[in-house]
């Protein structure tokens, strides 16, 4: 069994022992995508700590698409519990890469797959070599950003 799913679990009841709400609710809906995520297909399986990290980003991403959108909306109470929730879920994630070293990593891949010379014609490529490095610690939309930057220069 997943160590991560392990420690999710433990969470949660550490979480509803001292009456957090916010953190059990948010573990909750977590461990209940993970089980989707199981289940979903032909057959059942369990998932890997890989894929659990998948799972926390699709939902870390949720919610920083719900805060925006409730933000704009003029639901701030929505919006200050979707940021919330995705705090919560942020602590189960590795730490987030800065601009700066998407930016690094975007050129060692350019320059690694020769793609400068094929302008945007080669995303497909650089974002092939990039994405399993960023996995969990940046988001896809923002590494794409920075290819086309990069590209198009």
């Amino acid at each position: 069994m997943s160590t991560l799913k392990d420690r999710l679990r433990a969470d949660l009841t550490t979480a509803m022992k001292s009456r957090d709400e916010l953190r059990a609710a948010t573990l909750r809906m977590v461990l209940t995508a993970v089980t989707n995520a199981e289940v979903a297909g032909k057959e059942h399986r369990e998932l890997s700590d890989d894929d659990i990290l998948t799972v926390l980003s699709s939902e870390a991403k949720k919610r920083r698409e719900a805060a925006t959108a409730f933000a704009d909306g003029g639901r701030e109470e929505s919006a200050a519990r979707e940021r919330a929730e995705a705090e919560v879920i942020a602590d189960y994630l590795p730490a987030q890469l800065s601009a700066d070293e998407i930016a690094g990593l975007v050129a060692a891949a350019i320059e690694q797959t020769g793609a400068a010379a094929d302008g945007m014609r080669a995303m497909g490529k650089v974002m092939g070599v990039v994405t399993p490095q960023v996995k969990g610690r940046a988001d896809g939309g923002a590494v794409a950003a920075e290819v086309r930057r990069q590209l198009g220069a």
